[in-house]
């Protein structure tokens, strides 16, 4: 049976205000401010209509993993002033859509997509917050740089002026031992590390987006300040994560 309005409302609500809870215990235990880490809630899959409610119970902000879908969401809601987030792999066909409405872009780990990007964000006036994605875990199945192709990768950015290189995005390996989950994030802590002292002058590696609905807290304790959360915001999506995340299946 289908929620109405004011159940999705309530329950969108009690859902945000519980990952912020979990957040805020996090960071105690890890003697971090809870304002050092922003919760990004993950839309994909979710209707348009369903965002406006949630939008209304407090998600100003949202990540989409497809542009397509993005795409068609931020035309359907511009009226909100939502800020929206890429969190998924673009191909350079796509980037002229992305230019044109997405806030932030955390998913950067090709230097044909950074030109491209780079060349659209030009055409539009605009410049948007980017994050390099690193892949942490070593699955052929996922995107991003090997951790030791980070360092010549951020070498070349400075190119690319409309693209503010705002920090270090990952997908930690998709496991119950907290122990492998860790380590993905450790590394992800240590290259932040090695970035901080070595990256060009302009580019800030300050943020690190790591952990989803089932590690964000991990995540936390290791440095993330940024999380991804969709499941434990919306509920569990109609299609399985592998559709969206390569490598989860």
């Amino acid at each position: 049976m289908e929620l109405n309005e004011e159940q999705q409302f309530n329950d969108i609500k009690n859902n945000l205000a519980t990952v912020q809870q979990r957040i805020a215990e996090a960071c105690k235990k890890a003697g971090r401010n809870p304002a050092s880490v922003r919760l990004l809630p993950v839309t994909k899959t979710v209707s348009a209509e369903r965002l406006r409610i949630a939008y209304a119970a407090g998600c100003i902000e949202m990540g989409e993993n497809k542009i397509q879908e993005a795409r068609e969401k931020s035309e359907a809601l511009q009226d909100l002033g939502i800020k929206w987030s890429i969190i998924g792999h673009l191909q350079t066909n796509k980037a002229k859509y992305l230019a044109r409405f997405a806030n932030e872009f955390q998913a950067l780990d090709s230097l044909k997509v950074a030109e491209e990007l780079d060349k659209r964000l030009q055409n539009e006036g605009r410049a948007i917050d980017v994050y390099v994605q690193v892949n942490s875990s070593g699955e052929a199945s996922k995107f991003g740089l090997p951790p030791e192709a980070v360092r010549d990768f951020v070498q070349q950015l400075p190119n690319y002026s409309s693209l503010r290189i705002k920090g270090l995005m990952t997908l930690a390996i998709f496991s119950s031992d907290h122990d492998r989950v860790r380590e993905c994030f450790v590394k992800m802590r240590d290259i932040q590390a090695m970035l901080r002292q070595e990256a060009p002058v302009g580019l800030s590696f300050d943020e690190l987006s790591m952990g989803m609905s089932g590690d964000y807290e991990l995540a936390i304790e290791e440095g993330a300040t940024v999380v991804r959360v969709g499941q434990a915001i919306f509920g569990k999506r109609p299609l399985p994560d592998s559709y969206y995340w390569p490598g989860l299946g």
